[in-house]
């Protein structure tokens, strides 16, 4: 099912990771790469670490794969940080986590700002530490006048909650006369989506083996081309994500057409 394509190793293939960049952005890249980051700790579990090692080192994956996006022209890259669900997890995980984005953006914010990368988030704030959140306000507002890749992070989200929320405020503006209910459509109803100034993804990337949503982007996933992998979030390399995007060129995208 995941077969390999130019990935291989052929000793006779001299071409190097720009050549492959180079050959990819002759053809339309998507303009927006959901990315399920999945399998960091299988990945430490199978080298007798503890959990939070494969987090660490999937924190480094983050940070290539934002370089290689940001060259490739792609415009968004949401990447799913932490769901809602995540909270069940053990606490000393779970704060380990919570810390990532301080030690990420604290170390690769100005090679961002410098790459022209705007940080954003979406997900539900009022849950997340201080300190969780002092950093990810900052990397925002200094990166608020870059105008190339858009690094989303998914931090404490979950589609259903969201597209629950999204209904009760269309409801509330039904009833204040803020919004007529024949002016509803798919349109208007993604206005208040947390991803209303985002386009739908064109491309959604999940790692680890895993074929499943896990309640991510529900709404907007609706005509998004999937592409799973076997391979473990730490492990995911830019020829896997290359790989990816040269798959999703080879698709046809009908839209429930012709």
């Amino acid at each position: 099912m995941f077969k390999k394509f130019w990935l291989r190793k052929n000793p006779k293939d001299s071409s190097t990771l720009q050549d492959k960049i180079e050959e990819i952005k002759k053809m339309p890249v998507p303009n927006h790469v959901a990315i399920i980051m999945d399998g960091n700790g299988r990945w430490a579990k199978k080298r007798a670490l503890p959990r939070i090692a494969g987090h660490h080192e999937g924190m480094k994956v983050v940070r290539k794969t934002t370089m290689l996006a940001n060259k490739l022209g792609i415009k968004t890259l949401t990447l799913y940080a932490f769901s809602t669900e995540n909270w069940k997890r053990p606490k000393n995980e779970v704060e380990y986590i919570m810390r990532l984005p301080e030690e990420f953006l604290g170390t690769f914010l100005p090679e961002l700002v410098e790459n022209n990368v705007q940080v954003k988030m979406m997900g539900y704030k009022n849950q997340l530490p201080v300190h969780t959140m002092h950093a990810i306000e900052k990397a925002i507002e200094e990166t608020k006048h870059n105008n190339g890749l858009v690094l989303n992070f998914a931090l404490n989200y979950g589609s259903r909650s969201e597209i629950l929320d999204a209904v009760k405020q269309v409801l509330n503006d039904c009833n204040n006369g803020i919004l007529k209910e024949t002016e509803l459509d798919e349109k208007a109803f993604s206005s208040y989506m947390m991803t209303a100034n985002f386009a739908d993804p064109d491309l959604l990337i999940r790692t680890s083996g895993e074929i499943r949503l896990s309640n991510f982007m529900l709404w907007q996933l609706a005509y998004s081309e999937l592409w799973f992998t076997d391979v473990l979030w730490p492990d995911f390399s830019e020829e896997h994500l290359l790989e990816a995007i040269e798959t999703f060129q080879n698709r046809q995208r009908r839209f429930g057409g012709l």
